[in-house]
């Protein structure tokens, strides 16, 4: 399954996360972005319960203030 993990942070850390979320194990890409948001990451898991770990990891990391999660939806097998 995949999801991308949207940040809100303190000013200033934006890049700090995306560099904090790059080194957990299942963060495939992190990015420091303009807009709503302060950081962008793209995640992947098998689970739920997979995706609630990343979650908790998120949340430890210094700065975050809170995140908001998009799961993929996979395309409909034919």
């Amino acid at each position: 399954m995949e999801a991308y993990v949207l940040v809100n942070c303190d000013a200033g850390q934006s890049w700090k996360i995306a560099d904090a979320a790059l080194k957990m194990k299942n963060v495939k890409m992190a990015h420091a972005i303009t807009g709503q948001f302060d950081a962008i990451a793209y995640v992947e898991f098998s689970d739920m319960d997979g995706l609630t770990e990343i979650l908790g990891e998120f949340q430890k990391i210094p700065g975050v203030q809170k995140t908001h999660t998009a799961v993929a939806i996979p395309p409909k097998l034919q």
